[in-house]
């Protein structure tokens, strides 16, 4: 398992809920941190984005500095390296 970030150009990830150790892959933040420094509410919003565990994503542009472009079901979305980097996947053949 790695961080979505690292994914190359046309490869696929499968998210990841937990990672070895227990803790949370894909939510960086709790919603109910508010007070600990994590923006309120980051969950839900790479929730509504579609990415979910168990989601297969397609990285569809990652030219090593700013912004990815990935691809969940059929919809593509534009995402901060920062994000993509809280973001844990498993990489898939084909």
């Amino acid at each position: 398992m790695f961080p979505l970030g690292l994914l190359g150009s046309g490869e696929k990830g499968e998210v990841v809920d937990k990672v070895p150790g227990g803790s949370h892959a894909l939510r960086p933040c709790h919603r109910d941190s508010a007070g600990t420094g994590c923006r309120k509410g980051s969950t839900v919003r790479i929730e509504d984005m579609g990415i979910r565990p168990g989601k297969t994503i397609e990285m569809l542009s990652n030219e090593g500095g700013g912004a990815l472009l990935v691809k969940i079901d059929e919809a593509r979305i534009a995402m901060g390296r920062t994000m993509a980097m809280k973001i844990m996947v498993r990489r898939k053949d084909g």
